[in-house]
């Protein structure tokens, strides 16, 4: 019984993780395909949630040692990055064009 439910955790944990992970890339083409730069800047912001949720299921698997520490670690600064990527994609879009 415990084994099943072991496993029934991991795989909600590990369906929430690749949902938010898949969910950055998605928003992120949407994003390039906006014909706006509200609707660039919206797109870009929900991949940056989807990145921070991201990041919280992939702790959340490694405490709950279902990722090993050296995976979830590499994991984490690769997410990271994205974070610091999407936060400065927003940083620049959101500066007033003075044309």
């Amino acid at each position: 019984y415990k084994h099943f439910i072991a496993n029934r955790i991991e795989y909600v944990l590990i369906k929430q993780l690749l949902r938010s992970g898949v969910s950055i890339g998605a928003n992120v083409e949407e994003a390039i395909g906006a014909q706006t730069k509200k609707d660039f800047i919206a797109k870009i912001s929900i991949s940056y949630k989807e990145a921070r949720e991201t990041k919280y299921w992939l702790r959340l698997l490694r405490d709950s040692e279902f990722l090993k520490p050296n995976e979830a670690d590499l994991l984490l600064t690769d997410i990271e990055e994205i974070l610091k990527i999407l936060a400065q994609i927003l940083k620049t879009s959101k500066v007033p064009n003075h044309s």
